[in-house]
């Protein structure tokens, strides 16, 4: 296991690789714990570097014998690797070792998954499979030979030969370490083809055990599309023989986008009506296509270093979104990308773990795949598209492929590449990678003669270690209406550069209500004085659908608010205003299942605790359960016509119309399961014949104490289907009575189904838990104990799985005295646990940091 307490690293220090790599022989020889990997690499000095030993990384590796142009030699090794005295010119390396991959409980370099073997190696696992310069700058092409008894032996490229027992795989296009992948074992495929606008005909197959033969048919579909999508949008064409896709069960993200060969936890493969839900299926679609546009951002032009991360993934989640938008609902699309940004990457940006799209420094690489990078770098390059326009961004993103393929990239790259394209200055703009923390962006207003200012004052607040911040460029997409709702301003774009700036709106009639920040246009929160009946005409009017359902949602905000913190009843005139939503068939369903979705548990803590009010997790939680029941009864004549108008004609189908329809028809259902007890809700659950209906029946019943009967006759039909077990894991913790939370999860724990080592349902059950704000938040402490238990246990087996879900604790200081006391004991023992990795070491000097600042 890595050090707890290792140095930093630091991006200034950054220095070119000392030897480049011209190309890369491995053979595999399997075994469960004799895995032989043996090596042989072209090496050449770089004459870029400016230090020239010759080290190579390896961990938890056993060096059998090494060579350097044929002649043994004795390298010097260490827990991190290798150094080793070489000619100063080019030579070839030669090295055998031996690996464990069925004691490989970490998954990450080569593992074992219930028989097959599989590896993950970004970000740095290729060094716990043989010594190499484990460094995104180091890119060559790769030949690999696997030799084993199992049916399946896959890597990455293009398949050269195969015989009983072996087969050869060959990827021309030169790659980093990371992108390496390997899998074994005894698998199906579901295949089809796809023939490229360069006239290229590609295999595609989508490997499955054989169990799960029959679920990959949408992943195929995606797949398709997907590929369709990028070569009309982006003009960028698949470049290898064959793609392959392999569901496994034991994998610590979500999937990884080796060249040619995918690797994806299971949950993001697997599909059918019955197994999985509508939100299955979106996911599925929107992974498949992030890891394919990979392929080109990310593979053929990758980052120079781990500091670059946002290169990559920001660019290919803003192209995945924009996938999803064009296939589906965009303004559906654009809300939910902006609940999850609030709901994962504000919360990040306001706490301890806060840090710039692109960090300065890390101690661990694996502890910044965050929503920073990712969500928040995606953001940062809508803003960019915004600035430059359509064209603009086109002709960047021409100029960029031309320009860095087959490169290791950085950020200075990529904007001197808009630069170039479009004449624009974007000095200032590169803060937005450099500057952490969320900005703020405060309005005011006024009017006279016919014309409407606005006065506008942006500032960012400190995070760690960055106390003052400097103005950003905010592209503000503004749109004006007239008191009676008529747009008499169409969107327009102001783009804010200093603190305080001001903007004019001439030769109106009347005062006029404005819609701010339409589209989201921005990162950021912003602050103005509004009244419920400004709010009201904007969710009544307002022509930008985001702007729409946002006026919906401050309303519940502030209704919210008061019910916490005045102790006011619910407000009709809200009411009324989510019916006349609710009612309006003009609109999208799945828009109407958004606009009667209330604030997040979460978010009204975080909304109080800037108003300097610190209200206790179940006093939000009774208050937000008293809104759902208003809600209720207020429309209790509506819910049974929305349920009975919306029922999905012919079988099921994932696609969004469909999808949208079972949105507003179970949300419908929820409400009247709080009016007749859950008598619906049963029935429904009976009859459903695919997993989004059940589940949502189910929800319902779970919500309003109920359920007990069906969670049984759940558990008895899936009991031996692994992904839809984890969602009966889940729904149990995360919607259990507060009271009952911490020992629902922990007797859960006890269950024999209780996988633990498996990163989905340790997820699904202390996850859930987390998730569980006002019975992970118990007073008591409770809640705080258990998840720092199973973090330590999971830690020694596990790393970066813990460290990951130790983000539980980033919100703490925002509670009372009390909770901080109680999540401080927990982190100080975690801190001072003996053998804690260095993942968990670094989370958790960062989040006991806040109590010191």
């Amino acid at each position: 296991m890595k050090d707890a307490a290792p140095q930093p690293v630091f991006l200034r220090d950054y220095t070119p690789p000392a030897y480049l790599v011209d190309s890369v022989d491995l053979t595999f020889r399997l075994h469960p714990t004799k895995t032989r990997v043996i090596s042989r690499i072209a090496f050449r000095p770089n004459p870029a570097a400016q230090d020239r030993r010759f080290f190579l990384h390896g961990e938890e590796l056993t060096l059998l014998r090494a060579a350097i142009d044929g002649t043994k030699v004795t390298p010097q090794t260490d827990t991190e690797g290798l150094t080793c005295t070489v000619p100063d010119a080019p030579f070839t390396w030669e090295a055998e070792v031996e690996i464990a991959p069925e004691e490989n409980t970490a998954l990450e370099g080569l593992y074992m998954s219930n028989g097959m073997y599989c590896s993950q190696c970004e970000a740095e696992g290729f060094r716990k499979i043989t010594y190499y310069p484990d460094r995104p700058d180091v890119m060559a092409p790769f030949t690999v030979r696997i030799e084993s008894d199992l049916p399946v032996l896959l890597s990455n490229g293009n398949p050269v030969a195969q015989g009983t027992g072996w087969a050869e795989w060959h990827d021309p296009w030169p790659k980093p370490a990371y992108l390496f992948a390997l899998v074994a074992g005894d698998l199906v495929a579901t295949s089809g083809a796809f023939t490229t606008c360069e006239g290229r005909k590609v295999d595609l197959n989508i490997w499955v055990r054989p169990a799960d033969h029959g679920k990959a048919d949408y992943a195929l579909d995606s797949l398709i599309r997907s590929m369709k999508w990028d070569e009309q949008v982006y003009g960028r064409a698949y470049d290898l023989d064959v793609f392959n896709i392999v569901a496994v069960d034991d994998f610590n993200m979500g999937a990884m986008e080796n060249k040619g060969l995918n690797i994806f936890n299971s949950r993001y493969v697997l599909a059918s009506p019955q197994t999985a839900t509508d939100r299955d299926y979106d996911n599925i679609e929107r992974i498949i296509a992030h890891e394919y546009f990979h392929n080109w951002t990310g593979n053929r032009i990758t980052c120079r270093d781990w500091f670059q991360l946002c290169l990559k993934e920001g660019l290919t989640v803003f192209r995945d979104s924009q996938f999803s938008a064009d296939e589906r609902s965009a303004a559906v699309k654009r809300i939910e990308d902006v609940i999850a940004l609030r709901a994962r990457q504000f919360r990040e940006d306001a706490g301890p773990l806060a840090h710039p799209v692109r960090p300065e420094s890390f101690t661990e690489i694996n502890n910044f795949y965050t929503a920073t990078v990712y969500e928040k770098g995606a953001e940062v390059i809508g803003m960019l598209r915004r600035l430059v326009g359509p064209a603009g961004y086109d002709k960047a993103l021409a100029l960029y492929f031309e320009r860095h393929d087959g490169q290791a990239a950085t950020i200075e790259d990529w904007l001197k590449v808009f630069e170039d394209a479009t004449g624009r200055d974007l000095t200032q703009f590169k803060r937005w990678y450099s500057q952490a923390g969320t900005p703020r962006l405060s309005v005011t207003d006024d009017f006279a003669d016919g014309t409407y200012t606005l006065h506008l004052r942006q500032e960012t607040p400190p995070t760690p270690g960055q106390p003052d911040k400097a103005p950003q460029v905010i592209p503000l997409a503004v749109g004006l209406l007239a008191p009676n709702g008529d747009e008499v301003v169409p969107t327009t774009v102001l783009e804010m550069t200093e603190a305080e700036q001001s903007f004019a709106f001439t030769g109106l009639d009347a005062r006029p209500v404005p819609s701010i920040l339409r589209g989201f246009s921005a990162p950021v929160v912003l602050e103005r004085e509004t009244s419920a009946q400004e709010r009201a005409v904007l969710l009544a009017h307002d022509t930008d659908p985001f702007n729409k359902w946002e006026a919906g949602r401050l309303l519940a905000r502030d209704v919210l608010t008061a019910m916490i913190r005045d102790g006011a009843a619910p407000d009709g005139a809200f009411l009324d205003a989510l019916a006349a939503v609710a009612r309006d068939a003009t609109l999208d369903p799945a828009f109407r299942a958004l606009a009667l979705r209330l604030p997040g548990e979460d978010q009204m803590a975080e909304h109080l605790h800037a108003l300097g009010h610190t209200p206790g997790p179940l006093t939000i939680h009774t208050a937000r359960e008293a809104l759902k029941d208003a809600l209720a009864g207020h429309l209790q004549t509506l819910w049974p016509a929305l349920y009975d108008g919306l029922a999905c004609p012919g079988p099921y189908s994932p696609g969004a119309a469909d999808a949208g329809r079972r949105a507003l028809r179970l949300a419908a259902l929820s409400h009247m399961a709080r009016l007749d007890g859950g008598a619906q809700a049963r029935a429904h659950f009976a009859a459903a014949d695919n997993m989004t209906d059940e589940i949502g029946a189910l929800t319902a019943l779970l919500e309003i104490g109920a359920g007990t009967e069906e969670l049984d006759r759940f558990a008895t039909r899936w009991a031996e289907d692994r992904l839809v077990m984890d969602k009966w894991f889940a729904l149990q913790v995360s919607l259990a009575a507060p009271e009952n939370a911490v020992d629902t999860a922990r007797c859960l724990t006890e269950h024999a189904a209780f996988n633990w080592k498996n990163p989905n349902r340790f997820r699904a059950v202390i996850g859930g838990l987390t998730m569980n704000a006002a019975g992970f938040h118990d007073a008591s402490g409770a809640g705080y104990r258990l998840v720092a238990d199973w973090l330590l246990r999971m830690d020694a087996a596990n790393p970066q799985t813990a460290a990951r879900m130790s983000t539980a604790f980033e919100t703490w200081p925002r509670y009372d005295s009390e909770r901080q006391a109680l999540i401080r004991a927990e982190l100080d023992r975690i801190a001072t646990q003996a053998g804690l990795s260095r993942d968990m070491g670094e989370m958790v000097a960062r989040l006991r940091a806040a109590g010191d600042s």
